[in-house]
């Protein structure tokens, strides 16, 4: 399984990009997984369902299953953030996981970087950052910009960096 991220500051547009990305990998007949980084306390459960009730209670894990979806929360207790390889030991295997976020994890990343936002480039001498996707010119990189809007060229070339052969 070919693993890639997709880093940025928040507001840049990593979700968008992603929405955008996925189906045209897809539609190249890439299989196509993502992974998450939330920087706050989320809850994917509902108060009151039982499966809250269950991980209320203690339980370290609990699996929801449907004929549609199964989903499986871990509760971390007092353990400490796993790191994303181990993250991604627990996915299944597919062509491509992107990972949104987990900016500095040793994964190949994509920068996706607005000057707008006024923030530094976070590839500015991190090796794992393979390329730059941006709405303007980006002088100060030595890295291959991507236009951020150009989605068939950001497939174009993560199918060449993580050797992807395209699929009827």
């Amino acid at each position: 399984m070919k693993i890639l991220g997709i880093a940025g500051w928040s507001g840049a547009g990593k979700t968008t990009l992603l929405a955008r990305l996925i189906p045209e990998l897809i539609g190249r007949g890439v299989s196509v997984s993502t992974m998450k980084h939330a920087h706050h306390a989320f809850d994917v459960d509902t108060p009151g369902k039982d499966s809250y009730v269950h991980r209320a209670a203690g339980a370290t894990e609990v699996m929801v299953a449907s004929g549609r979806r199964w989903a499986l929360m871990h509760e971390l207790r007092d353990a400490a953030e796993p790191d994303a390889a181990t993250l991604v030991s627990h996915m299944t295997p597919v062509d491509l996981l992107l990972v949104e976020g987990f900016k500095n994890e040793p994964h190949d990343k994509l920068e996706i970087y607005r000057a707008a936002n006024g923030k530094p480039l976070l590839s500015d001498g991190d090796a794992t950052y393979v390329a730059v996707l941006s709405d303007g010119k980006v002088p100060e990189t030595p890295l291959p910009v991507l236009d951020l809007n150009d989605i068939a060229a950001i497939a174009d070339f993560v199918m060449a960096h993580c050797g992807l052969k395209p699929r009827a």
